[in-house]
């Protein structure tokens, strides 16, 4: 993921947040340095032992609250999703209310994250978890509610306090979160924001000795820095990295309804997302039809104003950012044969067309690299046993899908690839009650569902002897 264009902030220590779809500054945040990091910590440590030992009962009281309260301004903190990242407000809307199911959820998961007796001679074992204390949460820009919700909602559950760094390109919900999180009910200190650039607050918070866990999203490259850096104080870290995804289709497949779902599963969020099927594999027999019916869907995609609902997609984040995309796309040597694009705005935004490549050889850079945009390369398989050597041709294994109408294949498939969050016939990565997170340089650790609380705790083992 790429980081802030330098523009982006002044001289004078302000981050100048900007709406990609008009290059216009919607807001100045202050920006934050290493003394304010220490002191964010600072404030979450001293927080951490009254928190920890709120009732199971009164920490799910004050979650709902917190969820309550992002239901009710629920189209403020759209709108600011909207107008700091330029998704389309139908997408923002989709990921606040995703946010009020999260803190919903580890309400609910508080009083169910249970320790076990274990029989043993001479007496009982017992175990139960345990918070760990304070946790930094870093949070790229591309989802930047909805990644922050996945990391504050089980680490408050399991009695943690939670330092945020949002990306400095989109700083504006984390930091509205934390004040409704205050109106709900929950104490000074245990959610703080800290806004500034990850070569400064980042490391801060990666290094410190009083953080115990980091929850990181962001890019590979990066999160090897944060693995390396955490290593100094033995931390506990969990990954969610980036991702080059396959989307599988077979002969067999429901064509027309594959390659109408084949869009938004890449053009989402105008690609910029880490669960983009950016490469799309089609069984031989039935490629030029897919392709076709892929180029019709991409050309109807309506690409425009982020706050009219009918919109969907909208431009990408930054300048700096499109002019990475279009280096991918725009080779020097023209080899690259696209198959179809969409409309875009003219005038201000960093838009870019909606574009399918086809066909594309494996060995080239559009197959094998996270682009981060709305780009999808498409090429042909023979058989089942190609499309599993091009589907894991790749050291990523974020998500992807398998379309076929014969379960038994859908079922070695699923086995065969490997990644870690796979659909059959559909398209989708992320359910609250179910875990997400990848294999192999995707990252490690999984976020959602009641499996995200084991990252967010320690377990105790006591022995309590019988005898004597």
């Amino acid at each position: 993921m790429t980081p802030a264009s330098p523009d982006t902030v002044s001289p004078a220590g302000v981050v100048r947040v900007v709406n990609p779809a008009t290059e216009l500054t919607v807001a100045e945040v202050d920006r934050q340095g290493k003394e304010d990091a220490d002191l964010a910590v600072e404030r979450a440590a001293r927080a951490f032992p009254a928190w920890r030992d709120v009732t199971p009962a009164d920490r799910t009281r004050l979650l709902r609250r917190f969820a309550e309260q992002v239901e009710a301004h629920a189209e403020e903190l759209a709108l600011l999703e909207t107008r700091n990242v330029g998704k389309p407000i139908a997408d923002s809307r989709g990921e606040v209310s995703m946010v009020a199911d999260v803190l919903h959820f580890y309400a609910g998961a508080v009083e169910k994250h249970r320790g076990a007796t274990i029989p043993v001679a001479g007496g009982v074992d017992l175990t139960w978890p345990e918070p760990l204390g304070v946790v930094a949460a870093i949070v790229p820009w591309n989802f930047p509610i909805a990644i922050a919700s996945w990391k504050i909602g089980p680490a408050l559950a399991c009695g943690n306090t939670v330092v945020v760094k949002p990306a400095e390109l989109t700083p504006l919900t984390a930091l509205r979160l934390a004040e409704l999180a205050l109106d709900a009910g929950i104490p000074e200190g245990v959610l703080e924001v800290v806004v500034g650039p990850g070569t400064t607050v980042g490391t801060v918070l990666v290094e410190h000795p009083d953080v115990a866990k980091v929850a990181f999203t962001g890019s590979t490259e990066a999160g090897r820095d944060v693995m390396a850096r955490a290593a100094g104080t033995i931390k506990r870290v969990t990954l969610e990295l980036g991702g080059k995804s396959a989307n599988v289709i077979f002969a067999d497949a429901d064509l027309e309804l594959a390659a109408a779902s084949a869009p938004s599963a890449v053009f989402g969020n105008a690609g910029q997302d880490c669960c983009a099927r950016s490469r799309i594999l089609v069984e031989q027999t039935v490629f030029d039809r897919f392709v076709e019916l892929l180029v019709s869907a991409t050309e109807r995609l309506v690409v425009g104003d982020p706050e009219d609902a009918a919109t969907q997609m909208g431009p990408l984040v930054s300048a700096d950012h499109r002019a990475r995309v279009t280096a991918f796309v725009d080779p020097a040597d023209g080899s690259l044969t696209v198959a179809g694009r969409s409309e875009v705005p003219a005038g201000p935004g960093w838009w870019f067309p909606a574009t399918v490549l086809a066909p594309v050889s494996s060995d080239r850079r559009v197959w094998r690299e996270e682009i981060f945009g709305p780009v999808v390369a498409v090429t042909p398989f023979k058989d089942e046993a190609e499309a599993v050597s091009l589907a894991n041709e790749t050291p990523y294994g974020l998500s992807g899908s398998i379309w076929t109408r014969d379960s038994s294949r859908a079922l070695r498939m699923a086995k065969a690839v490997q990644a870690g969050v796979l659909s059959v016939n559909s398209n989708t990565s992320v359910r609250v009650s179910a875990p997400f997170g990848g294999m192999k340089q995707s990252g490690f650790g999984r976020e959602l569902g009641m499996e995200a609380l084991a990252s967010f705790s320690d377990v105790k083992n006591v022995f309590l002897s019988t005898e004597g």
